[in-house]
């Protein structure tokens, strides 16, 4: 739980998490949102994924990242029980089944 609020305390990948909420993102066009450097953004996606809250994906040479929204989740679920709040995952909604 350590890695994954080191990875949440640099507003930088706050904002990485954010852009990814919207679904997959390359690194380079991931990159290209801020204003750093290029070896600088891999630092901050190697943090996120050391988290595991980032999943990298290579497709030849290059890489997509994807949210990992279910590591946040436990993360600040098991935060918050820490402080005594008796907090649990909400139930996934039920599936209808499939007509035939």
């Amino acid at each position: 739980m350590t890695s994954v609020f080191k990875a949440l305390s640099d507003p930088t990948r706050r904002a990485v998490l954010e852009h990814l909420q919207k679904g997959p993102m390359g690194a380079g066009e991931l990159a290209d949102l801020f204003d750093v450097s290029k070896p600088t953004m891999s630092a901050h996606f190697a943090v996120l994924v050391a988290a595991g809250l980032i999943a990298p994906e290579k497709h030849g040479r290059t890489i997509t990242y994807r949210l990992r929204l279910s590591v946040l989740e436990d993360a600040l679920l098991g935060f918050a029980q820490a402080f005594g709040l008796n907090l649990t995952r909400p139930e996934p909604p039920a599936v209808p089944p499939e007509k035939e």
